[in-house]
């Protein structure tokens, strides 16, 4: 009886592993679906901060449109809703 107990127990690992491996592709394709917009999130809602921004990430800007944080959107959609592709500080250096 502990042999085929021992043959379920890996059939099923290996059911949930292969289910882990098709979630994990199925968010990578998300994430290639959007992109950094900067300068549109307001106060608390940015998805993370730039490197000229004065915090580390999400949820932790102080003000509305901070030009160095950004808001994960669709790909395609940033420049139409007044955002910019990068931070305040990348477009100064150059």
């Amino acid at each position: 009886m502990s042999t085929s107990r021992t043959l379920i127990q890996a059939a099923a690992s290996t059911l949930l592993a292969a289910g882990i491996f098709a979630a994990s592709g199925s968010a990578l394709a998300a994430d290639e679906a959007k992109e950094q917009c900067f300068g549109i999130s307001k106060a608390g809602q940015n998805d993370c901060g730039g490197k000229y921004s004065k915090h580390s990430c999400a949820g932790q800007s102080k003000v509305d449109n901070d030009p160095n944080d950004f808001k994960m959107v669709p790909k395609g959609s940033c420049e139409k809703m007044g955002g910019k592709m990068k931070a305040a500080g990348d477009m100064m250096k150059k």
